[in-house]
């Protein structure tokens, strides 16, 4: 596990995803940035945009079977992922993928307010069963929770009810916790797969030591 930040902002889950081999990473990031991500998760590290921004977190969710990246992308960033992994179009009116998606090889938490089609899209391309919910109340799940396959952190808040369900559809033990000093958007502060984590630059041990148990890092 390891400490960084993307120009100087510690919500470095924004800008970046990643599964067990790839992280695609915000073009303009440094190269301190990319070597950390790289060293960190000991994945194949691609720079990207997406729409024309550099917030790839928020707008790509990816497992080890494909990325769905937001409607908006155009076609010549889509080469980018699709040179790598499958990808596909994510058109709904809630279309920043990462932010409204949470993944792992084994299952996927989704905006509720996602239609019924573009569920059972998403579950057909990724392979997984994808099943509606909120994590705290809050329907941008991804920005709320990082999982991977070995265990998933999420916001602080979320209810037994919510926990639950993340247990029983990602197929790993849930620990709640903030990051970046006191930060609720867990998956906004937090790069991660089953190898490693990057963390924002910001959380306190007390933080650190909740998101190596939850993602069992050790």
């Amino acid at each position: 596990m390891r400490l960084s930040r993307y120009g100087g902002n510690p919500n470095i889950g924004v800008y970046a995803v990643a599964n067990e081999s790839l992280s695609f990473v915000a073009a303009n990031a440094s190269s301190e940035f990319f070597k950390d991500v790289e060293e960190a998760l000991g994945v194949t590290v691609i720079p990207a945009i997406v729409s024309g921004s550099y917030v790839i977190g928020s707008l790509v969710a990816m497992n080890s079977n494909g990325a769905v990246v937001t409607g908006l992308a155009e076609e010549s960033e889509l080469k980018t992922f699709s040179s790598r992994i499958p990808c596909m179009r994510l058109d709904d009116p809630a279309n920043a993928a990462g932010n409204n998606i949470l993944v792992n090889d084994r299952g996927a938490i989704v905006n509720p307010e996602f239609s019924d089609s573009t569920v059972k899209a998403i579950e057909d391309f990724l392979g997984v069963p994808c099943v509606k919910s909120t994590v705290a109340g809050c329907t941008t799940v991804g920005s709320a929770c990082r999982a991977t396959a070995k265990g998933c952190v999420c916001h602080p808040d979320a209810t037994d009810e919510e926990v639950a369900v993340i247990e029983d559809v990602l197929k790993v033990e849930v620990r709640k916790t903030t990051v970046n000093h006191g930060s609720r958007a867990v998956g906004a502060g937090i790069l991660s797969n089953s190898k490693g984590a990057l963390v924002g630059d910001t959380t306190t041990p007390i933080e650190l030591g909740r998101i190596e148990d939850g993602l069992a890092l050790f």
